[in-house]
């Protein structure tokens, strides 16, 4: 087949999306598909488009036998309502250009977010007579609203016109979790569109590793320390805040390590936090490059997921997957109810704790440290699930099946 993949995020971005789509277009060249992907210019986490792209329009690329067509978009590093409006439609415009003038695909496979890249997505589809797998990371303009993001009444009205617009128009949808399902359906979205497909992990590559003589733990002198990782995006929605006051009430366990990774200038607003807290067994550092991932993630007793109490009951964080694959137990500082807890909870590998309530992670945190067999049974159980539910070739099954069946 010829697929065209059209997401704004991809390689060599490091977090999020990207690295899905990547695996995902690569995956499907590796099994004889010819794919082409249109997405911007990478920016993500920074928002600041990186060195090597800047000042372009566009930019073709060819890597490990996918076509990969940048387009420009509009990027702030501080973006305001308007910046992410301009943002969205910069997408837009940009995208549907090299979109249309490239090879006639036999399907379209769009990501959302952003929601407004329906358009054009749709808008080929009617061009090229093709069909369109809307596959949704995240539920728009909801997920927005709920944060804060959203408040104006009248571009929520157009946001939710959007949203009607992607499903009805979408031939299939794929959903990353039970949740997303039972939204569409509540929404009114016909059940045989919908095709739950969890993101996933590539299990070779994330993997336990032996903790000891782990270099990233020399190089940051954790020997002999239980170490609590977070590593991903800082923003809205994680409140490390919480993560840092609570390794504040571990200060009498000096064994204790909390490591946090993420953006620089994210960063920068924690270390403030840190100061104010005398919270000097946090170490902040940048993203790691990605093929150190698994060392990063080795050297940690335990993963943290990070959600604050106003977050979408639906949203599923893509780094759950991963610290499952890599065998670390995870504490889940998350609502209740939401999807993200569910998954930590049905995997055997971690525990879950309210949100926004660093008393409580910080006694998950001491509870785990005081009791390493513990720590080594959740490990174990998340391993297995996630090579039971979430590896990578089970992922792409389903998607080359779904593909196959809408060209058919």
């Amino acid at each position: 087949m010829k697929i065209l993949i059209y997401s704004y995020n991809y390689h060599p971005e490091p977090i999020g999306i990207a690295p899905l789509m990547t695996e995902l277009a690569e995956g499907l060249v590796r099994r004889g598909h010819s794919v082409r992907v249109v997405t911007g210019m990478p920016n993500y986490p920074q928002r600041r488009i990186y060195d090597d792209y800047r000042g372009k329009l566009y930019v073709t690329e060819a890597q490990n036998g996918v076509k990969i067509q940048r387009c420009y978009v509009w990027v702030r590093p501080k973006p305001g309502f308007m910046d992410r409006v301009l943002l969205e439609s910069s997408f837009v415009l940009s995208s549907f250009v090299k979109a249309v003038s490239g090879w006639k695909p036999d399907v379209i496979l769009l990501t959302s977010p952003p929601l407004p890249a329906c358009v054009p997505a749709t808008l080929l589809k009617w061009i090229r007579g093709c069909p369109v797998v809307l596959n949704l990371q995240d539920v728009l303009p909801e997920a927005a609203i709920v944060t804060g993001l959203l408040r104006n009444k009248l571009l929520i009205r157009v946001f939710e016109g959007l949203e009607r617009f992607a499903y009805r128009h979408a031939d299939r949808i794929s959903a990353i979790a039970d949740g997303f399902v039972d939204n569409l359906l509540e929404k009114g979205v016909d059940p045989k569109k919908i095709a739950l497909i969890p993101n996933w992990v590539d299990t070779d590559f994330i993997r336990p590793l032996p903790n000891k003589n782990n270099t990233f733990r020399a190089e940051h002198d954790l020997e002999g320390k239980f170490v609590v990782l977070y590593s991903g995006n800082i923003a809205l929605t994680q409140g490390l805040e919480t993560l840092i006051r609570a390794a504040s009430f571990l200060l009498d366990a000096p064994d204790i390590a909390v490591i946090i990774v993420g953006e620089g200038r994210a960063l920068d607003v924690l270390k403030k936090r840190r100061e104010i807290w005398g919270a000097t067994n946090v170490t902040l550092l940048p993203f790691q490059p990605r093929e150190r991932l698994p060392e990063m993630l080795s050297a940690a007793n335990v993963g943290m997921v990070m959600q604050k109490s106003n977050v979408i009951a639906i949203n599923m964080p893509s780094k759950i997957q991963v610290l499952l694959a890599s065998g670390l137990p995870i504490i889940a500082s998350v609502p209740e109810d939401g999807t993200a807890a569910k998954a930590v909870q049905n995997s055997g590998g971690g525990v879950v704790v309210p949100p926004e309530s660093p008393q409580s992670v910080a006694a998950a945190i001491r509870h785990l440290y005081e009791n390493p067999r513990e720590v080594e049974a959740l490990g174990q159980r998340a391993r297995q699930f996630a090579l039971e539910n979430y590896a990578f070739e089970q992922a792409l099954d389903r998607y080359e099946r779904l593909f196959v069946e809408l060209v058919r």
